[in-house]
């Protein structure tokens, strides 16, 4: 893309219909700019635009957007070998290197944020070896900047840097990283510091002006970041050096007011308290990691937080300092290296005048209940409050608790006694009072390691539920109160494991009751109550709550739960929808429930179709109807039509109207219904195959395991159909496509194995030579350990179903002598690779077969491969799979999943069964030990001296324990 004045008009136009109201406009200008950003340096010319004084600064600002978010898309090349994705040239980036620093630097405040982050994207993939100017340039500028004291350039370059040095927080220590990072530190720790104490000397200076001071405190707390990225990985000697004067400057921002600042307006209040949290934050860093270094400097540090604390106010404005101010108490609290909380008194004050107030509701609470309660549930039942004063104040209890249980124990009890007490003297006045005493008994309980078993020391739980929290589920008004009856449902979800089940089911009425409760936040915690309760499990795994106990409220559960659906703002409410999936997994599914069952999800469905807004309702939606129509077809196989009729016209909306979101799904329920139908399969079964053929069917990636569920149940109760006409050429098509490409090989191979495991010798025989063909062309282009654990595996179940010599015999038509080389190169080194149980009998099975039965084998020609995979067998199965198996570096773990679109979300309950293709052979150890027994006896003395000589000793003592266990022998 050339500069020049058409380029400069036509980009300017598109920026400015970007921001038009009207979506049409809209929409033209960023198809426009899409297809521009597919031209040569069309990111260096978005930067000259944005460089331009001349063009109105909202077009520039619009612009400097665009190209930070195309630089996040293609500034760096992509490791797929399949599509190396790199828009933007070398000399381009070196051209964009060059000038993105001085402009962001003259660049305006919003344009300055977005070039900013901009760098930050180049940084964190070039910087610093593929661009070492980087870091002497921001130096140069900042030491220019401070002799002028130009604060919007240094904030500018602070901002930057703290951009830049965040990988420091984020990345596994590694040889490379602390390279990178002791390259930063020799370069900037030490223009850090002095712009630093520069910068608080002035503050001292200016301390009766506002406007001075503003630029000033940004500047600090941006130091104060850079300072917590380059001292997370472990404490620098620079900075160990330095400390004093670190620490001295960070304790006098802790205990100095400014009333200049803080009497300016909110604004200014919060500069102050965002500069004293991030200095918080640096110094609960160093307790953590440097504490023995920390040790001098603590008990002055806790003392100043402490009295900090005591005046920062209850305003949501102050949340920030007020968490992180006690999350540094809360890691004082675990140290030995202080005295603070020994005092006398000290608890209980900690308890009257940290805890209390900052548990207790506010305003703020209440109105995030009342207006948001998908988020106010978030935080109070998911466990993302973490960052909320309520629950950073009990985890200062807890933290203090290390060391001072029993008396946090006996303080805290007493403080719950005493709202109680005070709730009961005028519940009306004081109900915010039992709200806090609940909230302190669910905050501070315990849950044991890798169980639900959840205990408290602070109550007896039982006495609790039936004193506290009865009263509260037995209100004949649901919709009173209703931040207490949430409080007193969270605690009946919360100990439901303690309170027995007589008692759970006498207050099952109430529970279906306040499924009604015109509060979100009400019948949301009513419903996971229920549907936590069907999971409990009593020992030895047996569920304790069985479609016995709930069938007397059955019809009332489900009638309440639907109806929950329609009260306002729980259209889509996805607790609601976890409860009816958990309740129809527990209950007896009568022909009667089934038919109203599916109409009503039927419902859903189409509604949610029009505009699906929540993947996590939509993907429970889709798990009710699969788990419906198992548990129904389970016992009424007939229900399958009535199934279909309502189903169908919902799942073809979904197709025909391109709903691309829930198209794996869709593909998984139709396999469910393909795999109840009995042979032959309905005609529109076979219009839905055809379709599923198509190659513009499989262009989506993330449909792909979808679709091969479908095919795999078309292969298994189709067989005949596919045999017709071209349909299996087609279906071997798609195997070869997949199986091309690393992200979906495993798949392809799903394909194949179906089509082994459903279809007769004869059918395949003609397409047995494409598939090896296929195969060996893929092992040579990439030989990924995931690659060939496939290729055993299918070789094993060829041989199963059809013989060793086919194996053998087609392999070798392929490529004379073939066999052999994949055999000593590829099936025996790796065998111990295998894993799961039914591959592992599969492949050791297959493996036995080959070497008693297959002529190739038992030529002694070839006694040294004999050997060598009697040695994989006996390693296969007598070793665990953890010292066999190496972890497979292929493929970099996934580890988000944002939306619907990013990848394949399985439906448990319409999930493929694993069938066991040796169904007859109990145990392959004993299978494997009684062929050789058999071979042997055959030939007596040949195959002792093979194994002696090709078998590893260990291994040959692990065959001796098997032939013991087994009673046989080799001889």
């Amino acid at each position: 893309m050339e500069w020049n004045p058409q380029t400069v008009q036509f980009l300017s136009e598109c920026f400015l219909h970007t921001l038009s109201p009207a979506p049409e406009p809209r929409r033209r200008a960023e198809s426009s700019l899409a297809e521009a950003a597919d031209r040569p340096y069309f990111a260096l010319t978005v930067l000259r635009l944005v460089a331009e004084p001349s063009i109105d600064e909202q077009i520039r600002l619009a612009a400097s957007v665009n190209f930070k978010n195309h630089l996040r898309l293609w500034w760096t090349r992509s490791n797929d070998e399949e599509e190396i994705k790199s828009r933007i040239l070398e000399p381009e980036k070196e051209q964009i290197k060059s000038l993105i620093v001085p402009l962001m630097l003259s660049a305006t405040p919003k344009i300055q944020s977005q070039l900013s982050e901009a760098l930050a994207v180049i940084g964190n993939h070039d910087f610093p070896k593929s661009w070492p100017t980087l870091l002497p340039e921001l130096v140069s500028s900042l030491q220019k900047a401070s002799q002028v004291s130009d604060y919007a350039s240094i904030n500018g370059i602070l901002g930057t840097a703290d951009s830049i040095f965040k990988k420091f927080r984020f990345q596994y220590k590694s040889e490379s990283l602390f390279l990178d990072l002791k390259y930063c530190l020799d370069n900037f720790a030490a223009p850090l510091l002095e712009i630093f104490l520069k910068t608080a000397s002035l503050i001292d200076a200016s301390a009766a002006s506002a406007a001075n001071l503003r630029p000033l405190f940004e500047s600090q707390k941006l130091c104060c970041r850079i300072f917590y990225s380059l001292n997370f990985q472990e404490l620098p000697e620079f900075f160990e050096d330095h400390m004093k004067e670190w620490m001295g400057e960070f304790r006098k921002y802790l205990t100095t007011s400014y009333p200049a600042l803080e009497s300016s307006g909110p604004d200014g209040v919060a500069l102050v308290d965002e500069l004293r949290a991030a200095v918080c934050e640096n110094i609960n860093l160093y307790i953590e990691k440097n504490e023995e270094e920390f040790q001098g400097y603590l008990n002055d540090f806790a003392l100043a937080v402490w009295t900090l604390l005591g005046n920062v106010s209850q305003s949501s404005s102050r949340d920030q300092l007020a968490i992180t101010a006690i999350k540094f108490l809360t890691t004082v609290s675990t140290s030995v290296h202080h005295t603070l909380f020994a005092s006398e008194g000290v608890i209980p004050q900690i308890c009257q005048c940290i805890v209390i107030p900052n548990v207790r509701l506010r305003e703020e609470d209440e109105e995030l209940f009342e207006i948001n309660y998908i988020e106010f549930i978030r935080r109070d039942m998911e466990g993302s409050d973490l960052d909320t004063r309520r629950r950073i104040a009990c985890e200062l209890l807890k933290g203090i608790a290390t060391h001072y249980g029993d008396a946090v124990r006996s303080i805290v009890s007493a403080q719950v006694q005493s709202l109680l007490s005070s709730f009961a003297a005028n519940p009306g006045a004081n109900w915010k009072d039992k709200d806090c005493a609940i909230y302190l008994v669910v905050s501070l309980a315990t849950k044991k390691a890798g169980a639900n078993y959840v205990s408290t020391e602070l109550v007896d739980v039982q006495n609790f539920f039936e004193s506290v929290i009865v009263p509260e589920l037995q209100s004949s008004d649901v919709n009173g109160y209703p931040m207490l009856k949430a409080g007193a449902l969270k605690f009946f979800t919360m100990f439901r494991t303690q309170i027995s089940k007589h008692v759970v089911l006498k207050f099952f009425p109430d529970l279906v009751r306040f499924l009604a409760a015109e509060s979100n936040v009400v019948h949301s915690y009513a419903a996971s109550c229920i549907e936590k309760l069907l999971l409990v499990k009593d020992e030895g795994g047996r569920a304790r709550y069985t479609s016995a106990d709930i069938n007397p409220f059955f019809a009332m559960l489900m009638n309440s739960l639907f109806n929950a659906l329609k009260l306002p703002e729980s259209e889509e409410n996805q607790y609601v929808m976890k409860c009816i999936m958990r309740v129809l997994g527990v209950a007896d599914i009568s022909v009667d429930v089934a038919r109203v069952g599916i109409e009503g999800l039927g419902s859903l469905l189409a509604e949610v179709c029009k505009n699906p807004k929540n993947p996590i309702f939509n993907h429970y939606l889709f798990e009710s109807v699969a788990i419906l129509v198992r548990r129904a077809c389970e016992r009424d196989l007939s229900l399958v039509s009535v199934f279909e009729a309502s189903l169908f016209p919902r799942l073809e909306i979904i197709l025909t109207n391109d709903v691309t979101e829930f198209f794996p799904y869709t593909f998984q329920l139709l396999a469910q219904l393909v795999e109840l139908n009995r042979p032959p399969i309905p005609p529109i079964y076979m219009q839905i195959f055809e379709i599923l053929l198509s190659p513009d069917s499989w262009k989506r990636a993330p449909n792909v395991p979808a679709l091969v569920r479908l095919l795999q149940a078309f292969l298994q109760k189709a067989s005949n159909e596919i045999s017709q006409g071209d349909r299996l050429t087609k279906v071997l098509g798609i195997f070869d496509s997949l199986i091309q490409s690393s992200s979906s090989s495993e798949q392809g191979f799903y394909v194949l194995n179906t089509v082994i495991e459903s279809l007769e010798y004869d059918v395949i025989k003609p397409y047995i030579s494409h598939i090896w063909a296929a195969l060996f062309r893929e092992l040579q282009r990439r030989r990924t350990v995931k690659l060939i654990k496939s290729l055993l595996i299918f070789m094993s179940l060829f041989l199963i179903k059809h013989g060793s010599s086919n194996v053998v015999d087609t392999m070798n038509s392929v490529q004379s002598g073939i066999f052999v080389v994949i055999l000593n190169q590829f099936w025996i080194p790796n065998l111990k690779l295998i894993t799961g149980a039914i591959e592992l009998k599969l492949t050791a099975v297959a493996s036995t077969r080959l070497i008693c039965e297959s002529a190739v084998l038992l030529d002694p020609a070839v006694s040294v491969s004999w050997g060598k995979m009697v040695d994989s067998i006996v390693t296969l199965l007598s070793r665990p799979e953890e010292d066999r198996v190496v972890e497979e570096p292929d493929m970099p773990d996934i580890t988000e999943n944002v939306g619907y679109t990013a990848t394949f979300v399985r439906l448990y309950n319409a999930g493929k069964k694993e069938e066991d293709p040796l169904k007859d052979i109990r145990d392959p150890k004993e299978f494997f030990v009684a062929s050789l027994s058999r071979l042997s006896a055959l030939s007596p003395g040949r195959y002792p001296k093979v194994i002696s000589e090709n078998v590893d000793p260990v291994n040959q003592a692990a065959l001796l324990q098997l032939c013991n266990t087994y009673n046989l022998s080799i001889v």
